[in-house]
C-alpha cells in the first residue's frame, strides 16, 4: 500500500447512498482504511528479524494461501512491518485487500453513474443494473472488511484462548462474507452483452477476490498457529 494511501481515519460510518451519491460516499469510505504502517501493538524490545527472515517468513505463510505469488507480491512491502508476526500480517493482509476494494467501487460507481445518464445516448439498462447491483454487494463486502480491519486492531492476545478465537472467529466470519459478496457481484454479468468495461470489472473483482481469499487464509493460519 502506498504512502498515498495513508490517509487521516475518520469514525464516521457513511449511510448507504443512492446511485446518484456513489462517488460521495467511496471519496469519505477510503477515508476510513487503516494507517497500517502506524496503528499497531508496541514492538518488542527484543532484536527485530533480520529482512530475510522477514521476507521467509512472508514466503511461507503465503505458501498456505490459494494464490501464494498474489500473496507475496501484494505483502513484500510489509516484511520489516509484520516481524514475522502472524496477527500482523493477517492485518496487512486485510488491510491491502481493503484498498483494492475501494479502488473497485471507485471505478464501479463512476461506470455506474455513466450508464445511468446514457453518456453514449444509448440506453442500457440490464448492464447499469448489473453494475449497480456488484456496486452495492461490493459495498458489503468494504463493511465486513472495515469491520475485520477493526477487530484486528482491537485485538487482545493477552486473555483466555476462547477470547482469542471468539474475536478471530468474527473476522472469519466477516471475511468469508466478504468473499460471497465478491462473487455475487460479477453473477449478473452473464446477461449483460455489448458491454466494454464488463470484462475489466470481472478482472478487476477477481483481483480483489484473490486478496480476500488470501487475506482469510492467513487469518485461519494465525489461528491455528495460536492453537497449537
Amino acid at each position: 500500500m502506498s504512502q498515498k494511501r495513508n490517509t487521516h481515519i475518520t469514525e464516521e460510518i457513511m449511510k448507504k447512498p443512492s446511485l446518484h451519491q456513489p462517488i460521495l460516499f467511496f471519496f469519505f469510505l477510503a477515508t476510513l482504511l487503516p494507517l497500517i504502517l502506524t496503528v499497531h501493538s508496541q514492538p518488542s524490545p527484543s532484536p527485530s528479524p533480520s529482512p530475510s527472515d522477514d521476507s521467509d517468513f512472508i514466503q511461507r505463510s503465503c505458501n498456505t494461501t490459494l494464490y501464494p505469488d498474489v500473496c507475496v507480491s501484494s505483502l513484500s512491502n510489509f516484511s520489516t512491518y509484520v516481524h514475522n508476526d502472524p496477527a500482523l500480517l493477517a492485518r496487512a493482509a486485510i488491510s491491502v485487500t481493503l484498498s483494492k476494494a475501494l479502488e473497485l467501487g471507485k471505478y464501479l460507481s463512476n461506470v455506474s453513474t455513466l450508464l445511468e445518464i446514457h453518456e453514449d445516448g444509448v440506453p442500457h439498462p440490464t448492464a447499469a443494473a448489473v453494475f449497480h447491483d456488484c456496486f452495492e454487494t461490493l459495498k458489503d463486502a468494504v463493511d465486513e472488511m472495515r469491520d475485520s480491519m477493526k477487530q484486528m486492531r482491537d485485538l487482545v492476545t493477552t486473555g483466555s484462548l476462547e477470547s482469542f478465537r471468539f474475536q478471530m472467529s468474527n473476522v472469519q466470519t466477516w471475511l468469508s462474507a466478504a468473499l460471497t459478496n465478491e462473487e455475487t457481484c460479477t453473477d449478473g454479468f452473464k446477461d449483460v452483452q455489448d458491454e466494454p468495461r464488463k470484462d475489466e470489472v470481472c478482472a478487476r473483482v477477481d483481483g480483489v477476490k484473490k486478496l480476500t481469499s488470501n487475506a482469510l487464509a492467513l487469518v485461519n493460519r494465525c489461528v491455528d498457529n495460536a492453537i497449537h
